[in-house]
């Protein structure tokens, strides 16, 4: 099936460059990026791996920051929406996730690939979609500990922490999928900040994570909280260490939403 391209965040941090992945015609779709222009990516490579995440975070509250570390940056100025008018009708799939060292089955692990980008890549191979990863502006560090302590301080602090690129335009959409890992039984912070940021009014929600321990948390409710005129369905729910193997759990929520008719 031909793809559109899309512009999306680019990576940062420490985590180093995948292959693509193939679409459903076996083809490895192609990435490149002009100096000063935005990356503009196949929608079946999957965006390159960056900075991204470990589902699974839900001992976070536990860590407190230290004393004489620095404070995170924030953006003041939320990204506007892209200009570049969508597709009409078209699914978006939108996610973060972090790589680096994550939790893993009561200790941690090194990941080039974070847990939720191998369920949105999963995603992204079973159904047609606009993909559009979402970058922190101020990447999280590769330590588990210090991206522990950061996301406690921005949970206290009720931060919005900024975007590396412009939202996407959700104009001409109706359906939304939305990923991210489950951090101290809620949405990371960022997840805010991308939500608030864009007008959903009366589009439908369809929320899917990675965890550790909690389930979907409180994801779903906070979304339903920040959202009061968008549809928000109960999603997926995948444990973090089984992302990998989440194809038939994935498969089986998306023919419940109507979306893979195969």
């Amino acid at each position: 099936m031909p793809h559109r391209t899309m512009l999306i965040a680019t990576a940062e941090g420490p985590s180093h460059p995948q292959p693509g992945p193939t679409g459903r015609g076996g083809r490895t779709a192609a990435c490149c990026r002009v100096p000063g222009t935005p990356m503009v990516m196949d929608r079946r490579h999957f965006i390159r791996t960056g900075l991204l995440v470990s589902a699974s975070v839900a001992t976070l509250a536990a860590c407190a920051s230290t004393p004489g570390e620095e404070t995170m940056t924030e953006d003041p100025t939320p990204p506007e929406p892209s200009t570049a008018a969508a597709p009409e009708g078209r699914v978006l799939l939108a996610y973060f996730s972090r790589a680096g060292e994550n939790y893993y089955r009561g200790g941690r692990i090194d990941l080039d690939v974070g847990n939720t980008q191998v369920v949105a890549d999963i995603i992204a191979a079973a159904i047609d979609v606009d993909v559009y990863r979402i970058e922190a502006a101020d990447p999280y560090p590769q330590s588990y500990d210090l991206t522990v302590q950061r996301n406690v301080r921005e949970e206290q602090d009720d931060a919005r922490p900024g975007i590396a690129d412009p939202l996407p335009d959700v104009a001409g959409r109706h359906t939304i999928l939305l990923g991210c890992p489950v951090w101290n039984v809620q949405a990371p912070m960022i997840m805010r900040t991308f939500v608030e940021g864009l007008d959903l009014t009366g589009k439908t929600l369809h929320p899917f994570v990675t965890y550790a321990v909690s389930g979907m948390g409180r994801v779903r409710s906070d979304y339903v909280d920040l959202l009061p005129d968008t549809t928000v369905t109960q999603g997926l729910a995948v444990q973090g260490e089984d992302a990998g193997q989440s194809g038939g759990d994935v498969t089986a929520w998306l023919r419940r939403l109507g979306l893979f008719t195969s």
